[in-house]
C-alpha cells in the first residue's frame, strides 16, 4: 500500500508539473502579442462583488470560496459563463452535457480526475460516484460517460464501498468523506490503487489556473475584430408606396442585441433602451484601435427647398444597398432630429419611404434623450449664471467667500474646481484660509457684466417668442432684471461640442471652456469660472455615447448629436463616425450626412469636422431632385398644403437645365475640397425619362464622377444598387483632400468662404461684428475655423435667391464664439437661432390610439 500511495504522490506531482509547464508556454504564446495582458483570478468571498468583478476587464476568472451552504443556483449562475473557471454555473455544466466545452469551463476537480486516469493510461469502462452532489457530480458523471464509460452514481454508504472494492468490476470509485477525496481503480494491469489524499488541492487548483489562462485566451479572442454576420430583412415593397409610418409598422425590427451581435459588438460594449435601440459603449475605440477604418461618405445636396432632397433617404437607401444587396459592411451615420421641426413644418427626419430608420417613432421623438440632456446641461449654466450675478451684486466678499467655501465639521476646504480657478488666477494656495483679502475677492468675483453675458437659455420647441425676453421681474430678484433669449436646443454650445468630441475627458475639457460672457473689464467668464463643469459632464455622461438602431432592411445606424447647418455645424457626431469606420472594417463603407446644401453643411464638414476628427472623405455623394432643380431654374414658389404648380408635375426641360446651375456650383464647391463627386438624382414619379438624362448629363459634363438616378424610396435598397456600385468605384479612387483656408490666416476666413463658397463679391462687417473680432484675437481665438450661421435657402443671404446668386455683398451683423466646441460663428444677415411655428403645423395631424398606444401622423 506505501508503495502505491508513493506512486500515486509522483502521479500528483507529475500531473502538476505537467498542467503548469503548459499554462506557462500557452501564457507566454498570449503574452508575446499582448504585453500589457496580466491574466487575473478573482476569488470571491463576498457575494456583492461578483457582478463587479463580471465586468472588469482585467477579470478573467472568478472562483467561489464560500461554504457548500452560500453556493445556491442563484449565486452560482450569477458568474458570467466566460469567467467561471470552476465550472459551477448551469450553463457550463449544460455544455458538458452536451459534450460541447469550445465555450465554457469543466470544474476542476473533474477534470483532474481525467488527468489522472489519462496519467495512469488506464482503460475504464465502468464507474461508481459515491457521495457527490450537485455541478460537481452532474460535471464528472457526463464527462466520464463522454470518454466511452458507464456510470452509477450512489448516496455514501460503507456498504458501497465494499462491493464495488470487492474486484468484480472494473471502475472508479470516488467518494467524499469529511472534505476528504478517494480515487479507487480497478484495472487487470494494476489491481486495487488505494489512494486517499486532498486531491483537488493537489491538482485541481493547478486546472483552474489552466482555466484562467484560457479564458485570456478567449478574451483576446473576442476583443479582435469579428467578421459581421449581417442577416438583411426582408423588404416587400408596395404600389402605391404607404405612409411612412405604415412602412415602418409593417416591419418587424431584429432586437438591437442580435443586430449587435451581427456587427461584432460585444454584449459588455451595448447598453439597451428596450428592445430596438441601444447605446455603445466608447471602450469599443480602445478595443479596436488597430482595426484600420473603411471607406467614408459624406451625403450633401444642392442648396435645398420646401420641395425636399431626401439626403437622408439616399443615405438610408445607400446603406441598404451596400449592405443588404451588395453584400458589403457600411454603417449610416445620422443626426437626432431635434423636436421643433418634426412638430413644426419639417416632419421627422427617419428617412422616408422603403428607406427609413425604425421605429421611426422612436427616432423621431425623444430618442435615448440626449437633446433633454443637452437642454439640462445649457439651462443650468443659464441658472448659474444669473444667480452669481445676483449673490456678487449682494453681498460683500466675505460672506461670499463663507458661502463658496463652506465650513463643514469646523474645516474649511477648496473643490477640485475651485482649486482649477485658483491656478487659473495665479493663487498657487490650497488653505482657504492663507488667501489675502485681495486673493479672495478675486476668487469670488466674476463681476460679469449683465450686458455682455452671451449664453442663452434653450428649448426643443419651435418658439418665436422667446427670441426676446426679460428675465428677473419677480421681487425676490430685487430689481437684476435683464433682456436675453431663448434658442432652440440644438443651436447649444454644447450641442455642437457633442458632435465634435473624442471622448469623456475632451467633452469635459471643452464644457470647461465654453465663454458665457465677459467681465466688466473684458475678460472672458467660462463654465470653468462658475464651478459647473463637473456637473455638465455628469448630465451629459450618456449622452456621449452614440444610439445604434437599424434601417428598413435591418442594416445598422448610428444616431447621435443634431445640430442644425444653418445656425451650427449640421453633422452628426465624430465619436458615430469613429466608431462605425472601425466596425464596418477596411473594405466597409461609413455613409453620413451633411445638413442642408454642400454650401453649408458639407463646407462645415470638411473645414471644421474634418479638421477636429482628423478622419477624411473618400467621396461625396451630391443629391439632388427633377423638381427641386425646376424651383433653382426659376420655377414659381410652392407652399406646404397647397397643390404643386405645373411647371412641378410636368416636362419642362429649361426650367431643369437652368436648375442645373445650383447643381454644377455645388459640385464646384466638393471640388475646392479635392473630393470626388457622385450625383445621386432621387426620382420622383413625376420626373420624365428626358429629365433625368438631362440632369445625368449635365452633372458628370460639370466635373462628377457619376450621376446615378435612385429609387430607393419606392424600392428600398435595391433601388440604390447603381449608386452603391458607383460609390463603391469613385471611393476606391485617391483624392487629394485639402483644407479651404488656413488657420493662422485670421482675418480672410470669412471672406475666403463668402467668395469662394458662396459666390459672394465680398463681405461687409458690422461695427458690432468687427469689434467682436478685434475682441476674439486679444483673447486668443483668432486661429479657430469659422461657422457661418446663414440662411439655408440660398447660396447667398437672401432666401428668395434661387440658383446662383452673383453681385451681391454678405452682411455680417455679428459674430459669436464657441470657444468649448472650437469655432467662430458669424451671424450673416437676419438668421435666428429659434425657429417659429408656421400657420399649421404638423402637430395638427399627430394624435395617439389611447387603446393600442400608437402614434398616428407622424411622417
Amino acid at each position: 500500500m506505501m508503495l502505491l500511495l508513493m506512486k500515486y504522490a509522483l502521479c500528483v506531482h507529475l500531473i502538476y508539473s505537467d498542467i503548469v509547464q503548459r499554462s506557462r508556454e500557452e501564457l507566454k504564446a498570449i503574452r508575446e502579442p499582448n504585453p500589457g495582458l496580466k491574466p487575473t483570478l478573482a476569488i470571491i468571498q463576498v457575494i456583492e462583488e461578483i457582478l463587479r468583478l463580471n465586468a472588469d476587464s482585467r477579470v478573467h476568472g472568478i472562483f467561489l470560496h464560500l461554504p457548500q451552504s452560500f453556493l445556491s443556483k442563484s449565486v452560482c449562475n450569477a458568474i458570467k459563463p466566460q469567467k467561471d473557471v470552476d465550472g459551477v454555473s448551469d450553463l457550463n455544466v449544460g455544455r458538458v452535457v452536451l459534450g460541447d466545452q469550445r465555450d465554457g469551463f469543466a470544474s476542476p476537480v473533474a477534470g483532474a480526475v481525467l488527468e489522472m486516469l489519462a496519467r495512469h493510461g488506464v482503460y475504464l469502462f465502468m464507474a461508481v460516484l459515491l457521495g457527490l452532489e450537485g455541478p460537481l457530480k452532474a460535471t464528472l458523471q457526463f464527462l466520464l460517460q463522454n470518454n466511452g464509460m458507464m456510470v452509477q452514481t450512489h448516496q455514501w454508504s460503507s456498504k458501497h464501498l465494499d462491493t464495488w472494492s470487492s474486484g468484480q468490476f472494473l471502475g472508479v470509485v470516488w467518494y467524499f468523506q469529511q472534505q476528504r477525496a478517494m480515487l479507487l481503480c480497478f484495472s487487470r494491469d494494476i489491481g486495487i490503487n488505494h489512494m486517499r489524499s486532498h486531491f483537488e488541492v493537489f491538482v485541481a487548483a493547478v486546472v483552474i489556473c489552466q482555466h484562467v489562462v484560457r479564458s485570456s485566451r478567449r478574451w483576446i479572442q473576442e476583443q479582435q475584430y469579428q467578421p459581421w454576420r449581417l442577416r438583411p430583412l426582408k423588404l416587400q415593397s408596395l404600389s402605391p408606396v404607404p405612409s411612412d409610418i405604415e412602412i415602418s409598422r409593417a416591419q418587424t425590427p431584429k432586437p438591437i442585441s442580435q443586430l449587435a451581435q451581427e456587427i461584432g459588438l460585444l454584449p459588455e460594449e451595448l447598453e439597451a433602451y428596450g428592445n430596438t435601440k441601444a447605446k455603445v459603449h466608447l471602450s469599443l475605440l480602445n478595443r479596436l484601435q488597430h482595426q484600420p477604418n473603411g471607406k467614408y461618405v459624406l451625403v450633401a445636396g444642392i442648396t435645398p427647398t420646401p420641395l425636399g432632397e431626401g439626403k437622408s433617404t439616399v443615405t438610408i437607401g445607400l446603406v441598404q444597398a451596400l449592405s443588404a444587396h451588395l453584400k458589403l459592411n457600411s454603417f449610416a451615420c445620422l443626426r437626432q432630429p431635434s423636436q421643433g421641426p418634426t412638430f413644426g413644418v419639417k416632419g421627422g427626419a427617419a428617412g422616408g419611404g422603403y428607406a427609413q430608420v425604425i421605429p421611426m417613432e422612436e427616432f423621431n421623438l425623444h430618442l435615448t434623450g440626449d437633446i433633454h440632456a443637452i437642454t439640462a446641461a445649457n439651462n443650468l449654466v443659464a441658472a448659474a449664471i444669473d444667480a452669481r450675478i445676483l449673490h456678487e451684486a449682494t453681498q460683500s466678499d466675505r460672506a461670499l467667500y463663507s458661502r463658496l467655501v463652506p465650513s463643514v465639521n469646523g474645516v474649511r476646504c477648496f473643490s477640485p474646481i475651485q482649486m482649477a480657478r485658483l491656478q487659473h488666477l495665479g493663487i498657487n494656495k490650497s488653505d482657504p484660509s492663507g488667501l489675502t483679502p485681495e486673493e479672495v475677492r478675486a476668487f469670488v468675483r466674476l463681476d460679469l457684466d449683465p450686458e455682455k453675458v452671451t449664453w442663452q437659455r434653450v428649448v426643443d420647441t419651435n418658439d418665436r417668442f422667446l427670441r426676446k425676453i426679460t428675465v428677473g421681474q419677480a421681487n425676490t430678484e430685487k430689481g437684476h432684471a435683464r433682456q436675453t433669449q431663448f434658442d432652440i436646443a440644438v443651436a447649444s454650445e454644447i450641442m455642437a461640442i457633442l458632435a465634435l468630441t473624442d471622448g469623456l475627458a475632451d467633452m469635459r475639457a471643452r464644457l470647461g471652456l465654453m465663454v458665457v460672457g465677459s467681465s466688466r473689464n473684458g475678460q472672458s467668464i467660462t463654465a470653468d469660472d462658475l464651478g459647473v463643469t463637473g456637473a455638465l459632464a455628469v448630465l451629459m455622461k450618456d449622452a456621449i455615447k452614440p444610439t445604434l438602431m437599424q434601417t428598413l432592411e435591418g442594416t445598422p445606424v448610428f444616431v447621435h448629436a443634431g445640430p442644425f447647418a444653418n445656425i451650427a455645424h449640421g453633422n452628426s457626431s465624430v465619436l458615430a463616425d469613429k466608431l462605425a469606420l472601425k466596425l464596418v472594417g477596411e473594405e466597409g463603407y461609413v455613409v453620413t450626412e451633411a445638413g442642408f446644401g454642400a454650401d453649408i453643411g458639407m463646407e462645415k464638414f470638411f473645414n471644421i469636422k474634418c479638421r477636429t476628427s482628423g478622419l477624411r472623405p473618400d467621396v461625396v455623394v451630391l443629391v439632388a431632385t427633377v423638381r427641386a432643380l425646376k424651383m433653382h431654374g426659376g420655377g414659381p414658389n410652392v407652399t406646404a398644403g397647397v397643390p404643386l404648380p405645373k411647371e412641378y408635375i410636368n416636362e419642362n426641360l429649361q426650367l431643369v437645365a437652368d436648375g442645373c446651375s445650383n447643381l454644377k456650383k455645388q459640385i464646384q464647391i466638393a471640388h475646392l475640397f479635392g473630393v470626388s463627386v457622385v450625383v445621386a438624382l432621387n426620382v420622383f414619379k413625376t420626373d420624365t425619362q428626358a429629365e433625368i438624362d438631362m440632369v445625368c448629363r449635365i452633372a458628370e459634363a460639370s466635373g462628377a464622377s457619376a450621376a446615378v438616378q435612385c429609387h430607393h424610396w419606392s424600392r428600398g435598397g435595391r433601388g440604390s444598387v447603381e449608386l452603391a456600385h458607383a460609390v463603391k468605384k469613385v471611393a476606391s479612387q485617391k483624392n487629394h483632400f485639402q483644407f479651404l483656408y488656413n488657420l493662422q490666416v485670421r482675418p480672410e476666413k470669412i471672406r475666403t468662404i463668402a467668395q469662394k463658397v458662396y459666390g459672394a463679391d465680398d463681405i461687409e462687417l458690422s461695427p458690432e461684428a468687427q469689434a467682436k473680432i478685434d475682441h476674439y484675437n486679444q483673447q486668443g481665438f483668432g486661429a479657430l475655423p469659422i461657422c457661418m450661421a446663414k440662411t439655408h435657402l440660398s447660396l447667398s443671404h437672401m432666401p428668395e435667391k434661387k440658383g446662383v446668386p452673383t453681385g451681391f455683398i454678405l452682411p455680417i451683423r455679428d459674430i459669436r464664439a464657441s470657444i468649448g466646441a472650437g469655432f467662430i460663428y458669424p451671424l450673416v444677415g437676419t438668421m435666428s437661432t429659434m425657429p417659429g411655428l408656421p400657420t399649421r403645423p404638423c402637430f395638427y395631424d399627430i394624435d395617439l390610439d389611447p387603446v393600442t398606444e400608437e402614434i398616428k401622423g407622424l411622417f
